[in-house]
């Protein structure tokens, strides 16, 4: 009867007892959340003493994984952080990621990022999360204080759509260069020789790979490019409407605009619609990327087709591929996967105006 008396007293102290986190262990140990999953799954970059330290405190908290995280631990878990929310490549990225996900049997995490910053603390949690790999988009992979914790963190980058790949680290690319050359090559085939052109985020290497091709192309016809047509953006819609405002708003204005991504291109169709331009008859507008607003409005947008879902599914497939391989001791091998771009021809272009 006694002992009975005591199971249930025990019982119920522990029922009440608060339950203790990892933050909790972190807190009490004076470290960092990530430490202590780095301690508790015996990964190096960590001291004796802190290990020590760690080890005192989940001791003195009486700290235990839940079974359900412990059952989640041995999975292979992949992540990725995106950068512009309103970005229309983000969904088609996601469609790709996770069809992926499920045909190779990994668990898909995401976080947002919208500074290097905030990616910093988005691949902090995701750590604590016990990823195994991480897809890094533009332009958190071509951020050095990214690439610098995932790897010291035993986490496996993987730069997506840089235009700067790296030694070491795995990446799927695009010919950014080739695919701005090849449309702007096309714009000149129609007759055009007036091509305003629409910049990119100067943070995003592709950005910069894309106005090099053009202005290469535009060189090689020996056709003069004029600075009041180069027009800055940002990757954004409504950086696009201030880029079609500089261009549009001259009496003197280009009969082609390129624009680096749809976005921009779709937003630069709503103003020349505002002022009754008609397209293509009056203007030419393409883009680049493909994304789901190049087919969605009106006419729609002749642009170069970057493969996002399959980039996507090509990355997650890659990743968990290579955090299977790390898991057997092995060092896995770096690739650079390069993705075809395609010219899309659609109502948007047309010949010089007569």
């Amino acid at each position: 009867m006694e002992d009975d008396t005591d199971r249930r007293d025990a019982e119920t102290k522990s029922a009440h007892r608060p339950v203790v986190t990892i933050h909790d262990v972190a807190r009490h140990a004076g470290v960092s959340s990530m430490t202590v999953s780095r301690v508790m799954t015996g990964k190096r970059h960590v001291s004796e003493a802190m290990r020590e330290r760690v080890n005192a405190a989940i001791a003195e908290l009486e700290y235990s994984p839940n079974l359900t995280a412990r059952s989640f631990s041995s999975a292979v878990r992949v992540g990725a952080i995106y950068s512009n929310p309103s970005s229309s490549n983000l969904g088609t990225f996601l469609m790709g990621a996770f069809r992926q996900s499920g045909e190779s049997g990994c668990q898909f995490l995401i976080e947002p990022g919208s500074t290097e910053k905030e990616a910093l603390k988005s691949l902090h949690r995701l750590i604590e999360a016990r990823i195994g790999g991480v897809i890094l988009p533009p332009p958190l992979c071509d951020s050095e204080a990214l690439l610098d914790l995932a790897i010291s963190s035993d986490v496996i980058p993987l730069a997506f759509a840089t235009a700067i790949p790296r030694e070491g680290v795995s990446a799927i690319i695009v010919d950014d260069y080739k695919g701005a050359h090849d449309m702007t090559r096309y714009l000149i085939g129609l007759g055009h020789r007036a091509i305003g052109f629409v910049q990119g985020d100067p943070k995003h290497s592709p950005s910069q790979r894309r106005e090099q091709g053009f202005r290469a192309a535009m060189a090689g016809a020996s056709l003069m490019i004029r600075d009041e047509w180069i027009a800055p953006g940002l990757f954004t819609y409504r950086s696009g409407l201030e880029a079609a405002r500089q261009l549009l708003g001259s009496d003197e204005r280009p009969t082609a605009i390129f624009a680096s991504n749809d976005d921009m291109a779709a937003a630069i169709t709503a103003v020349a619609h505002g002022m009754n331009l008609k397209i293509p008859g009056d203007l030419t507008i393409v883009g680049f990327d493909d994304a789901q607003i190049a087919s969605t409005i009106w006419p729609e947008l002749t642009t170069i087709r970057q493969p996002i879902s399959d980039m996507a599914s090509r990355a997650v497939a890659l990743l968990s591929e290579q955090v299977r391989e790390a898991r057997t001791g092995s060092k896995p091998e770096v690739r650079h996967v390069r993705e075809m771009l395609t010219l899309v021809k659609r109502a948007s272009s047309g010949p010089v105006p007569g």
